[in-house]
């Protein structure tokens, strides 16, 4: 893993965050793992993906996007961070109880996979949600990704109970998976 820059992004890197997202979305399990098709991302505008990169970059304090830079410097993996606080609601409208950390958008290139990177990548994530004050930080996952489901397991997160109904398939659900400070 030396030879990996984990890192997060710079404003001005936003067609790499395109690049990657896109790449991510034409994974086998795309369908599973993220909120969105392909094609929705691919015609946002540039403005959309400028304004996207520069909320998440380095010095950002609400939100973080961590990447993984190869030997090559070609970006390899991805996670973001958001900081969720309490007395607001959640992306699917539940109440946020306490100050968390939310991991969305996690992707490392398939090639990449099962060389210890993800972990890596998740360990710079809980580094910046405990510095951010965080005291429990939370994944969504949906019920049939299994793969997903047993690495958040390998690295400490649990499934809190809480499921989450997809609105565009009203008979699929996504399981909440936590990790509370001091348990990594």
């Amino acid at each position: 893993m030396s030879s990996y820059v984990i890192r997060s992004v710079r404003a001005d890197e936003w067609p790499a965050v395109k690049e990657l997202r896109l790449a991510a979305l034409k994974d086998p399990v795309a369908h599973l793992a993220f909120l969105e098709t392909y094609d929705e991302a691919a015609a946002k505008p540039d403005s959309f993906w400028k304004e996207r990169t520069a909320s998440g970059a380095e010095g950002a304090t609400g939100v973080q996007q961590i990447i993984a830079e190869g030997p090559d410097g070609r970006w390899v993996g991805t996670l973001t961070v958001l900081v969720e606080e309490p007395g607001t609601t959640d992306w699917a409208g539940f109440p946020v109880e306490r100050k968390q950390g939310h991991l969305v958008g996690v992707f490392v290139r398939p090639e990449e996979r099962g060389n210890g990177l993800t972990e890596v990548l998740f360990d710079a994530a809980l580094e910046w949600a405990w510095a951010q004050g965080a005291e429990r930080v939370r994944l969504i996952v949906h019920e049939e990704n299994g793969r997903a489901q047993r690495f958040y397991r390998k690295v400490g997160f649990v499934p809190s109970g809480v499921t989450v109904p997809l609105a565009a398939r009203p008979r699929e659900l996504e399981l909440e998976f936590v990790l509370e400070r001091g348990s990594d």
